[in-house]
C-alpha cells in the first residue's frame, strides 16, 4: 500500500481481530471481494413478555421485514462479508449458523465493526471471522438492516463493494478495488522475498519447516 501512495489508508482499528488463530496452517487467514451491509440501532420499541408462541412469530417477523440477510444472494465463491454494525448494543448479528451457511455459498471471510455471537461453535467450525467482542442477543428489538452492498466504515476506515480485504493475524487491511492489481503484485514481491530470506534461516537455525516458508501458490 505504501508503495501504490497509500500509507495508512484501509487500516482497520486494531480492535478488529480474529476469533481464533491458526497457528500451523494460519487458515484464519483470508483474501475476499467484499460484498457489503450495514444495520443500525432500531427506534422500535422491544417487545413485552408474551408466550412464547407469539414471541417467536413477532421475531420471525422481526427478520422479515427489519433485520434480515439481503445480502446473502450477493455471496459468491471469493466474497469477503463486511458488516457494519450498531456498535454499542449487545448484539450478534453473526452466529454459527448463519455464518456457516455464508461459507456455504462461497464466503471466504467476515468482517464486522462490532460484535459475534456463538464464538465457541464458530471457533469449532473453523470459518475465518474478524470481530470486536461477544455479543449476546438476537437482532429482533436492537437493529435493522439499513443497506446493502453501499460504502460503509468499518474499523474507522471506508470499505466500498468490490474492495479488496485482506486479513491476517495483525489485523484487516481495505485495498481500493482501483489499486488492487498495482498493491497486489508488490505484496507478491516482497512476500516472496520475505519467504525466501526466512527459508535460509530456517536451514542456518535447524529449524522444520512450516507454512508460513512455504511458496506461496501462483
Amino acid at each position: 500500500m505504501d508503495a501504490a501512495g497509500l500509507q495508512n489508508i484501509g487500516l482497520m482499528d486494531p480492535s478488529i481481530h480474529p476469533l481464533w488463530r491458526d497457528t500451523e496452517h494460519f487458515t484464519h487467514r483470508f483474501a475476499g471481494i467484499a460484498v457489503t451491509a450495514r444495520y443500525v440501532p432500531t427506534q422500535s420499541p422491544p417487545a413485552g413478555k408474551r408466550e412464547t408462541a407469539d414471541y417467536d412469530a413477532s421475531a420471525g417477523d422481526w427478520y422479515d421485514r427489519r433485520s434480515g440477510e439481503p445480502f446473502a444472494d450477493l455471496i459468491r465463491g471469493g466474497t469477503a462479508l463486511v458488516i457494519e454494525d450498531a456498535p454499542a448494543a449487545d448484539v450478534g448479528s453473526i452466529g454459527s449458523y448463519n455464518i456457516l451457511e455464508w461459507k456455504s455459498r462461497g464466503c471466504v471471510g467476515v468482517v464486522t465493526s462490532a460484535a459475534a455471537r456463538d464464538t465457541d461453535e464458530i471457533t469449532a467450525e473453523r470459518v475465518p471471522l474478524y470481530f470486536q467482542r461477544p455479543g449476546r442477543g438476537i437482532r429482533p428489538g436492537r437493529n435493522e438492516i439499513e443497506s446493502v452492498n453501499r460504502p460503509i466504515v468499518c474499523g474507522g476506515v471506508l470499505v466500498r463493494p468490490g474492495d479488496i480485504i485482506v486479513a491476517d493475524g495483525d489485523g484487516v487491511i481495505v485495498v481500493p478495488r482501483a489499486a488492487a492489481a498495482e498493491v497486489a503484485a508488490y505484496a507478491r514481491k516482497i512476500l516472496d522475498g520475505d519467504k525466501e530470506g526466512r527459508r535460509d534461516l530456517y536451514k542456518k537455525l535447524g529449524l522444520q519447516p512450516d507454512d508460513s516458508i512455504k511458496k506461496p501458490p501462483r
